[in-house]
């Protein structure tokens, strides 16, 4: 018969070996929820500022140059702000990611913005639409390899203003 002072010293380094084999997996696992969080809270930020500022231009007419906010309708989307005061909401967002659609700015855009027919076709409305393209993520935690990771467009639209 053995004594239990003798299999408790020979046993005393498994548990330590038995640790490090579990460690490797539930670190790789907890940054990448880290990871994915950060990326969906980026996200979340984007969706709202794009719409934020989708809002804020739907109330004016684009057609006059004078009042129209398109500066400010950016520098809301990418800082929060119509002054571009602050820094990015998130970083690497920059004004020239933020591309406004509607009847008088369609470069780079897709789409109907101006007259656009209703069902049942009773009216016609102008629409306007802001969209973040090329939005390069970036990673907290650099254990995965995501650098290349490019969000696709988030946008927004709204009618506007006859």
């Amino acid at each position: 018969m053995r004594s239990p002072g003798k299999s408790m010293r020979r046993m005393r380094g498994a548990v330590a070996v038995e640790f490090g084999l579990v460690a490797i997996p539930l670190i790789t696992l907890l940054l990448g929820i880290a990871e994915f969080g950060h990326a969906f809270y980026q996200y979340n930020t984007m969706v709202k500022s794009v719409r934020d500022a989708t809002r804020l231009l739907s109330a004016y007419d684009p057609t006059d140059a004078t009042n129209y906010p398109l500066a400010q309708a950016q520098c809301l989307a990418v800082f929060g702000t119509t002054d571009c005061s602050g820094s990015a909401l998130v970083s690497g967002l920059t004004t020239n990611m933020v591309v406004v659609c509607d009847q008088v700015n369609t470069s780079g855009c897709s789409g109907q913005y101006k007259n656009v027919q209703t069902t049942p076709a009773a009216e016609t409305i102008n629409l306007v639409q802001v969209k973040v393209t090329g939005y390069q993520y970036s990673q907290i935690t650099g254990f995965f390899n995501l650098g290349s990771l490019v969000f696709g467009d988030i946008s927004c639209v709204m009618r506007q203003v006859l």
